[in-house]
């Protein structure tokens, strides 16, 4: 029996049904059109959410986290709908309501990616919520189905306007592969992803500037988005050329532009990463974050002082390419380096940190890992 298995019988009093696992993830390029009906090329990370879950024969929901003293939050399946006041509860008692359960259930979640890292621990409980639920009282959803319905959990009732990149990585990824989403369809293919074959790493830098994506910077940037796309007549930013951005620059607001010149550039930027890979250019690939990183910086404007402190070390420390990944705000950047200088950038980083009298930043690689799954069951 394993630690969350036992923790269960330990709380609820009876071994648990099944136990589903779902991971974080990494954006190696495409941030912030996901939204925007762009290509996004994240793989997920090592780090994963467990959840063990038992059917229950009422309409209680009971809920415990072995992260938070094991406490029990106990609702009525009926009560379970947006405006329903609770704290990271949410994020599961949203997906038990967007994905129509109406059974009282046990659940137990064991979260094991950092929490306001930039590396979507909120997808990561979603999804493996979402996918417990799809197999316990059998509702045959597809990975596609679970991604828009995880998506709506959080964007309607925890309140998160987010795209649906998180969401359909953790669901879709596969071991040792890069996952080319378009969301604009969800069509995904893999793109191979072995840096270690020439003698690279990629470098997760966890700046412990934590963010917080409720706290209306990102849903303001997305508004911007959503006011080009209205004010263009277009379906979304997907549909806009540089061409045509630049010709309608005065119909937009200064911000509205920037916003709208980084989604077009850095939809491009995914697909030219693409083919970097494929041709395995990664002195390309590392022009790509870079670019990435400024665009974000300067005309998304959502990085911060800490982000920017890790990218420009890394790269004095010799890296390929860095970036800001994730929402923004803080959270982690991302840096490809030579797997022989893990240490010395490691250490300049650190440097850089101490120099400006930021915490330390914590460090960690992750090669590209499996989605969601059911790890065990009874």
């Amino acid at each position: 029996m394993s630690v969350i298995e036992k923790k269960f019988l330990e709380i609820f009093g009876k071994e648990p049904d099944l136990v589903a696992a779902a991971p974080g993830r990494v954006n190696l390029i495409g941030e912030h059109i996901d939204y925007s009906d762009g290509f996004v090329l994240p793989f997920a990370i090592k780090d994963r959410t467990l959840v063990a879950a038992r059917k229950r024969d009422d309409s209680t929901i009971r809920i415990a986290s072995m992260q938070r003293r094991n406490k029990v939050v106990t609702v009525d399946i009926n009560r379970v709908k947006p405006g329903l006041k609770g704290e990271w509860e949410r994020y599961a008692l949203g997906v038990v309501w967007s994905m129509g359960v109406k059974t009282g259930v046990d659940l137990l979640i064991d979260g094991h990616v950092p929490l306001g890292a930039g590396l979507s621990s909120s997808a990561a409980l979603e999804c493996s919520v979402a996918t417990a639920m799809n197999h316990l009282f059998g509702l045959g959803f597809t990975l596609e189905e679970l991604a828009r319905l995880t998506q709506k959990a959080e964007n309607q009732y925890v309140g998160v306007p987010c795209g649906i990149m998180d969401q359909s990585v953790s669901l879709m990824a596969t071991q040792g592969s890069a996952l080319l989403l378009d969301c604009r369809d969800l069509n995904t293919k893999n793109i191979p992803f072995d840096v270690a074959a020439s003698g690279l790493e990629l470098l997760i830098i966890d700046t412990q500037a934590h963010h917080a994506l409720t706290d209306g910077g990102y849903a303001e940037r997305r508004a911007s988005c959503e006011a080009v796309v209205a004010k263009l007549a277009i379906a979304s930013l997907r549909e806009l050329s540089m061409e045509q951005l630049e010709a309608s620059r005065s119909l937009l607001t200064d911000t509205e532009y920037l916003r709208a010149r980084h989604a077009v550039t850095e939809m491009k930027r995914v697909l030219d990463c693409v083919d970097a890979l494929t041709s395995s250019d990664f002195v390309r690939v590392g022009q790509l974050l870079n670019q990435s990183h400024a665009s974000l910086r300067d005309d998304y404007a959502v990085s911060c002082p800490e982000l920017d402190t890790a990218v420009d070390a890394a790269l004095s420390a010799g890296a390929l390419g860095s970036r800001m990944v994730g929402g923004g705000f803080g959270g982690s950047a991302i840096a490809l380096i030579q797997a022989v200088k893990t240490t010395e950038t490691i250490k300049m980083i650190e440097k850089a940190f101490s120099d400006r009298g930021f915490k330390a930043p914590r460090f960690f690689t992750s090669l590209p890992s499996q989605g969601a799954e059911i790890i065990s069951r009874r």
